[in-house]
């Protein structure tokens, strides 16, 4: 019986021109899902023009994205940390630093150095969450005291851009040291009446933000980042309480009075610009950039031990 028969189908001839989308032109937000081209995302600077999603940066994007085109000098790039308690936990400090570095393509948690924004001269410390999640060791310590230094010896406006989740555990009591230093340098910008600005970005945690983060003259967030000391389930767990909806974003941080403003991505670099020409009316004395001199790796930790 013809009903059992096998009918023979011969094989579908293959289209002469495939259309393919070619790779990398597109990418899904991670909070709402949009499909959104490449070229959009980097035009909105990797923020979501569909629900406003803000993607984490990298430090030298975000110097891209708040300087003046060209105005950036680095100083302190070449400080690294040591390894003074011989951490281990699953695998050895060194070896975490140097898969970190090989990640990012920085030294440490943190690019210091001096820029313009809206042709006016500003000391920048800007944090690098993809670094051992921007955690404050000694060297992250140190170099924004050092911006600090720098700019009370320049009588320049400070800006910190914060993203990190505490201090840095490997380093123990050195790490934790910093959050007097600086914060002693954030006294020092007041009383020098030099303004002292802060961006807030997700998300803002632990040592950092009870020491240098938290003191700025005018405190900036960008939307939904989360600030705070300790993680919500860490607090619920110890007031035994379930927490408001929206605790920690900086728009619940901002109605209560801790944040001054919640700005977007694109609006940050005119707000600093309007912030830097209100607060420090007077001009810092023009500089020519200078090479920077030779310095040997330094060697916080050492010098501090010894």
């Amino acid at each position: 019986m013809a009903w059992f028969s096998k009918r023979k189908y011969t094989s579908l001839r293959q289209p002469t021109q495939r259309h393919r989308i070619p790779e990398g032109m597109w990418m899904k937000c991670p909070n709402c899902m949009e499909i959104v081209s490449n070229k959009d995302w980097e035009a909105n600077l990797k923020a979501c023009p569909n629900c406003g999603h803000h993607q984490r940066l990298t430090a030298r994007e975000r110097i891209w994205q708040l300087a003046d085109p060209g105005s950036f000098e680095e100083f302190d790039p070449n400080m690294v940390s040591d390894d003074p308690l011989c951490f281990v936990d699953n695998k050895p400090y060194p070896q975490r630093l140097s898969a970190a570095r090989k990640q990012t393509g920085e030294r440490d948690a943190v690019v210091t150095g001096v820029a313009k924004i809206h042709d006016r001269p500003v000391s920048l410390a800007v944090m690098d969450f993809n670094f051992n999640g921007g955690s404050m060791g000694s060297v992250v310590g140190e170099k924004v005291a050092r911006a600090m230094e720098r700019a009370i010896e320049w009588r320049l406006p400070v800006l910190a851009v914060c993203a990190s989740g505490g201090a840095r555990m490997q380093e123990g009591m050195f790490s934790l040291m910093q959050m007097a230093k600086t914060s002693a340098l954030a006294g020092r910008l007041g009383r020098m009446h030099l303004p002292y600005f802060v961006l807030l970005t997700h998300p803002t945690y632990a040592g950092v933000m009870a020491s240098f983060a938290s003191l700025g003259d005018v405190i900036v967030a960008e939307p939904d980042s989360l600030v705070g000391f300790a993680g919500p389930r860490v607090i619920e767990q110890t007031i035994k309480q379930i927490l408001p909806p929206g605790f920690q974003k900086s728009e619940f941080v901002k109605e209560h009075g801790f944040i001054d403003i919640v700005a977007p991505r694109h609006e940050l670099r005119d707000l600093f610009g309007r912030l830097i020409h209100l607060l420090a009316p007077e001009p810092a004395i023009e500089r020519e950039p200078r090479e920077q001199p030779e310095r040997p790796t330094a060697r916080v930790i050492e010098s501090v031990a010894h």
